[in-house]
């Protein structure tokens, strides 16, 4: 389902139209709504929080502000390319995007940021590359706290190692002040994760919450939306 803007952005607008035409903010929002092809707001959400994206152009449709998603594959399978591809659309968008990465070099995703997307610029204004060793929790929202709007986009390459280092807090301490974070913050946290090597063993279609490879304690209900990537094709 592809709205004009996300909804964040369009509940912006019935407020701007609330007050330069005086209406109520239920009349601003169902004249937003209308616009958008809906009889009214309460249908649009209703359609909003019912769909399911099929494409990775459409996933980014499918993330509101304050979401955390977990993107989970085996290794090779396409992860780290739908969080880049979540990226570049975030910034064709016009949202401020960051990309912490504890796997590859800034050279390597650059590369691989311009195979996807022939018209990326390394230097784009709206996307931060950051490869620090010391990336945890507290030093990305360090890095991100003065530069995020609502909407901005935050991937986070890999969740297993967060609390690699002994010197970090560990995993469930990270990705519950995340959370809270990104509530507060009302930006999208996006975390590839890598699946249990048994996944490929048991014969299953396609993996799940419970096959995230987990080398530390973590409560998985911390991430209210996940998408898996199998043979080339995402299931939510």
């Amino acid at each position: 389902m592809k709205l004009t803007a996300p909804v964040h952005v369009l509940k912006g607008k019935a407020k701007a139209l609330k007050r330069a035409q005086s209406l109520t903010m239920t009349e601003a929002l169902d004249q937003i709504a209308r616009a958008e092809g809906f009889s009214s707001w309460s249908l649009l959400q209703s359609k909003v929080k019912n769909f399911t994206p099929q494409t990775t152009e459409e996933l980014l449709d499918y993330l509101h502000p304050g979401d955390l998603l977990l993107i989970g594959a085996r290794p090779g399978l396409g992860k780290t390319t739908l969080a880049l591809q979540l990226v570049l659309q975030a910034i064709k968008e016009g949202r401020q995007c960051f990309f912490f990465s504890l796997e590859y070099s800034k050279t390597a995703l650059i590369e691989k940021l311009s195979t996807l997307d022939r018209q990326f610029e390394p230097d784009h204004p709206l996307l931060k590359l950051d490869m620090s060793d010391e990336i945890s929790s507290d030093y990305i929202v360090k890095q991100t706290k003065d530069w995020l709007t609502e909407g901005s986009l935050v991937a986070v390459d890999y969740l297993q190692l967060l609390d690699q280092n002994r010197n970090k807090p560990p995993l469930q301490q990270q990705i519950e002040e995340l959370k809270i974070y990104a509530r507060a913050k009302k930006c999208i946290l996006v975390f590839i994760s890598q699946i249990d090597r048994r996944f490929d063993e048991d014969g299953q279609a396609i993996p799940t919450i419970k096959d995230v490879r987990l080398p530390n304690p973590l409560d998985m209900g911390l991430f209210n939306k996940s998408v898996f990537v199998k043979n080339g094709q995402i299931y939510i």
